[in-house]
C-alpha cells in the first residue's frame, strides 16, 4: 500500500479541481486498486480558526480540542484521498451515512498532531457501495483518536446486502434551534468542506436538492456541543451518529438526548418531529 506524506496540510484550490476533475473522468476510467495511506505527521492548532469552529458548533472553550475537531484537521486529506487517480469512485456524489469517532483520551490544543488517514476495503449495500474513511491522530506516537467516516457510491446495490443502522430513536425534545440560511456557509469556513450542497440554494438545486443543506459533521458537533452543556462529555468515549435525512437551510429543528446508562442517545428532528435527520449513541470506554 502506498503511502504519501506531507510537510504541511495540501491547499484546497488544488484539492477541489482535483475533486473536480476525478469526478468529470471517464466511465471506462479503471482506478488503481493498491489503495493509498496519506500521512501528515505534524499539524499545529490555529487558535483563531479552533475559535471560529467552537462559535459555529456551540462547543465552549477550554483546555482540550471539541471531539469532532480532529475531523476538521483530517479533511484535506480525505479529499486528498477520494480525488487521487487511485481512488475507485467519483468524489462528488458521494453519500455521507454515518461517522464513529472515538477519543481516548481529552485532546490538548498545544500539541504536536501526527494524522493518518487511509480508506477500508469496499462492501456491498442495497444502494450501491460502501467504504470508510478511517483517520487516526497520534500524540507523541500514541493513538488518542480515531475516526470512521463511512460512504456510498450509489449504484443499482445489492438487494440481499445489509445496511448497518443505529436503532431509531423518539425522543422528547429539549433544545429547538433556528438554523439559519448561511449556517453551511459559516461551517465551510470554519472546516474547509465547500461542497456546493451546503452553500447556496442554486448550487444546492444543480444536484437534486430544493435548497442548501447543513453538513452532516456540523450536525454531530453540534448535538455533541448540546449534551457537553447539559452535563458534560466523558474523557474516553466512541459517539457515532448515522445521517437520515438531508436538513434544509434555513430551517427549525429539534434536538433530543437521554442519558442511557453511562451512555447518551441523542437525535435530531425537523421541528414537528416527523422527519428524522441524525441519530447518535454515545458509550465511555
Amino acid at each position: 500500500m502506498p503511502t504519501r506524506r506531507y510537510d504541511d496540510t495540501p491547499g484546497f484550490g488544488s484539492l477541489y479541481a482535483r475533486t473536480v476533475k476525478a469526478t468529470l473522468r471517464k466511465a471506462e476510467y479503471e482506478p488503481d486498486t493498491d489503495g493509498l495511506t496519506l500521512e501528515l505527521p505534524h499539524a499545529a492548532i490555529d487558535q483563531d480558526h479552533l475559535t471560529a469552529y467552537r462559535d459555529v458548533t456551540g462547543f465552549s472553550a477550554g483546555p482540550a480540542l471539541p471531539v469532532t475537531y480532529p475531523h476538521v484537521l483530517a479533511f484535506p486529506l480525505h479529499l486528498d484521498l477520494m480525488s487521487d487517480p487511485s481512488f475507485p469512485y467519483k468524489p462528488m456524489g458521494i453519500v455521507h451515512l454515518a461517522n464513529t469517532i472515538t477519543q481516548l483520551k481529552p485532546l490538548p490544543m498545544h500539541a504536536d498532531y501526527a494524522i493518518r488517514v487511509h480508506s477500508s476495503p469496499e462492501r456491498p449495500h442495497p444502494k450501491g457501495t460502501i467504504f470508510d474513511v478511517l483517520s487516526e491522530v497520534r500524540v507523541d506516537d500514541e493513538v488518542v483518536w480515531t475516526d470512521s467516516t463511512t460512504l456510498l457510491s450509489r449504484s443499482s446495490g445489492t438487494p440481499s446486502a445489509h445496511a448497518d443502522l443505529l436503532p431509531d430513536l423518539s425522543l422528547e425534545p429539549s433544545a429547538f434551534w433556528d438554523l439559519h440560511g448561511n449556517l453551511g456557509r459559516r461551517y465551510a469556513a470554519a472546516s474547509g468542506d465547500r461542497n456546493p450542497i451546503h452553500l447556496w440554494k442554486l448550487s444546492a438545486q444543480a444536484f437534486g436538492f430544493p435548497r442548501q443543506i447543513a453538513h452532516g459533521m456540523w450536525a454531530k458537533a453540534a448535538s455533541l456541543a448540546s449534551i457537553q452543556r447539559g452535563g458534560g462529555l466523558p474523557d474516553a468515549y466512541t459517539v457515532r451518529v448515522d445521517f437520515r435525512k438531508p436538513l434544509l437551510l434555513p430551517s427549525r429543528v429539534q434536538f433530543g438526548s437521554q442519558r442511557t446508562g453511562e451512555g447518551v442517545d441523542f437525535a435530531l428532528y425537523n421541528d414537528d418531529h416527523t422527519v428524522t435527520h441524525l441519530v447518535g449513541q454515545l458509550q465511555p470506554r
